[in-house]
């Protein structure tokens, strides 16, 4: 009915357990159904056969009873299988073996389309009954309506996926924050002071992009080396490994680390790198 999805739980076990529910019911000795694949009805569930004739039989649109519903979205019967005028006869072979007489194939319809087929059978000629023919189309309506609240979920996850802007690839992401401390790195060995202004706005503006949805509320105004130290602690320096790339001492490292978690209001490394990326300072 749908392609395989981590979500959606499995079309198949939904029409598997409404033919258990028929079958307990019903009073007829087989009842059995598929789901229609790319047009074609394959039947793939039974209860009562005696035979393994029709598993997996793949039935065509317009052919024998369930084609027939498939084509026509309503409900097809006959009452001798093997004496019908009404149906082709292309599967003769599979449904009498199983010694298959009276008939009713039901469609499951979903937005127009048939989406699998419902049958309840006897191996004695004549009508099927009312109470198992209601039953069945019972049971159809309840599986249309199940798959089609499944594809309303599915098609609304899809639109929230549509609408959330997908960020870079991983490797690429990393990359991006290497340079983003490399540059702040570089930015604090300029003398120039115009040219360092210009190295560390590129940085920021590297930053937003990157960024996470920004936290409701104030901006915390960080120092350039508060942000530097957490450019590098993003990137999982230690403090000895920020400082011999900052050319600064641990301590002073460790210093504007405690300074910058303070003003994040964060407890740990790892929460201020994230308060950071939410707030557009880091990538």
């Amino acid at each position: 009915m749908t392609g395989p999805d981590l979500l959606r739980p499995r079309d198949a076990d939904a029409l598997r357990a409404e033919l258990r529910r028929v079958a307990g019911v019903a009073g007829l000795p087989v009842v059995f159904g598929g789901q229609v694949l790319g047009g074609t009805l394959v039947l793939s569930e039974f209860f009562g056969t005696r035979t393994n004739a029709m598993r997996g039989l793949a039935v065509s649109p317009a052919s024998g009873v369930g084609g027939a519903a498939v084509a026509t979205r309503r409900p097809a019967s006959v009452s001798d299988y093997r004496a019908a005028s009404t149906i082709t006869h292309h599967y003769d072979g599979p449904v009498l073996t199983e010694g298959l007489r009276a008939v009713v194939g039901v469609p499951v319809v979903v937005g127009g389309q048939s989406r699998a087929v419902l049958y309840v059978a006897s191996r004695e000629a004549g009508p099927i009954g009312d109470r198992a023919a209601d039953l069945v189309v019972r049971a159809g309506r309840r599986l249309a309506a199940e798959l089609a609240v499944r594809d309303e979920v599915d098609r609304r996850l899809r639109l929230r996926e549509a609408a959330v802007p997908q960020g870079p690839d991983p490797v690429v992401a990393e990359q991006l924050r290497d340079i983003h401390a490399e540059v702040r790195g570089i930015a604090q060995t300029v003398t120039d002071a115009a040219a360092r202004a210009r190295l560390r706005e590129l940085s920021d503006r590297l930053a937003r992009l990157m960024s996470g949805p920004e936290i409701p509320g104030e901006t915390p105004a960080l120092a350039p080396r508060e942000l530097d130290v957490l450019a590098h602690v993003a990137l999982g320096c230690t403090n000895a490994e920020a400082a011999q790339r900052l050319s600064l001492r641990p301590e002073t490292i460790k210093s504007y680390l405690r300074s910058a978690m303070t003003k994040l209001g964060a407890h740990t490394r790892h929460e201020a790198v994230v308060r950071a990326r939410r707030a557009g300072l880091l990538p």
